[in-house]
C-alpha cells in the first residue's frame, strides 16, 4: 500500500466550522497490553508541514518510530502525556482510565484546546472537551499522527524500564502485551506488580486465578470500549 500522509483537513474543518484556534490531536497506546500503564499524548502541531514519513506509530518500524519521535518533540508547538496506572484501569475500566489519562494530558499542555481530534470511533473524552472522532486518524490526521509516535516511543521506554526487574517477562520487546515469553513467565511466576489483574487472561492461569480481581459495582455500569481483547494462551 503507497504511503499516503496525513493532512490538517479535519483540523481545517473544525477552525472553519467551530472557530476553534487551538487543536490537540490526542491518541493512546496500551489499551490491549496485559501489563503497564494505558498512556495517551496530546499533541498540537498547528498547521505546519509535518516531518517526512509521519504516520501512524503501528505502521512504522522501530528505528524509524524513535526518529521521529525525537523529531517531533521539537517540532510539534506542545505536547504533554497522562497515564493510567494497572490499578486504575482495574478500578475504573477501561473507558474510565482512558478519560483519566486523556485529561491529564490535556490539561498538562501550555495551553487549553479549543478542540480535540481523538483517534478511533469512540469518545471517551466528553463533555466539556470539544472532540472530534476520527476512525483511522492516527493515519490522516497530522496532529493524531504525531501523538500516536510519542504516545508509542515514551511508553516503550517505560515498559522496558520496567522489565528491568521483571527480565522473565520480556516487556523491552513485547511493552506488556502478550507474546509467548510473556506468557511463559506468567505461568510459571505469576503476574507482576505492574500487571492488570481484573484482565481476562488470567482465567488460564489456575496457579494465579485467586488474584484476579473484579471491578467494584460502582464502576461496573460504566459502558466499556474495547481494552482487553481476550487473548488465548
Amino acid at each position: 500500500m503507497p504511503y499516503v500522509p496525513p493532512t490538517h483537513t479535519v483540523e481545517r474543518s473544525l477552525r472553519a466550522t467551530t472557530g476553534a484556534k487551538v487543536i490537540a490531536g490526542v491518541d493512546e497506546v496500551g489499551r490491549g497490553a496485559w501489563a503497564g500503564p494505558v498512556t495517551v499524548c496530546a499533541a498540537i502541531t498547528g498547521l505546519r508541514r509535518p516531518p517526512e514519513g509521519l504516520t501512524d506509530s503501528k505502521l512504522l518500524t522501530v528505528k524509524r518510530r524513535e526518529e521521529l519521535a525525537e523529531a517531533l518533540r521539537t517540532w510539534v508547538t506542545s505536547y504533554s502525556l497522562g497515564h493510567a496506572s494497572p490499578e486504575e484501569i482495574d478500578d475504573l475500566g477501561m473507558t474510565a482510565a482512558l478519560r483519566l489519562a486523556a485529561v491529564r494530558a490535556l490539561e498538562a499542555l501550555p495551553v487549553r484546546p479549543d478542540a480535540v481530534i481523538l483517534d478511533g470511533k469512540h469518545d471517551y473524552l466528553g463533555a466539556p472537551w470539544r472532540v472530534r472522532t476520527v476512525i483511522k486518524g492516527d493515519q490522516s490526521c497530522v496532529a493524531v499522527a504525531a501523538a500516536s509516535v510519542i504516545a508509542k516511543v515514551q511508553r516503550d521506554k517505560m515498559m522496558a524500564e520496567l522489565g528491568i526487574d521483571h527480565a522473565d517477562f520480556g516487556f523491552a520487546d513485547n511493552a506488556g502485551y502478550p507474546s509467548p515469553v510473556h506468557k511463559a513467565a506468567l505461568e510459571e511466576r505469576g503476574p507482576t506488580p505492574h500487571h492488570r489483574l481484573s484482565w481476562a487472561y488470567l482465567d488460564a492461569l489456575p496457579r494465579w486465578r485467586h488474584l484476579k480481581k473484579v471491578r467494584s459495582l460502582v464502576n461496573a455500569g460504566v459502558p466499556e470500549i474495547d481494552g482487553q481483547l481476550g487473548f488465548d494462551f
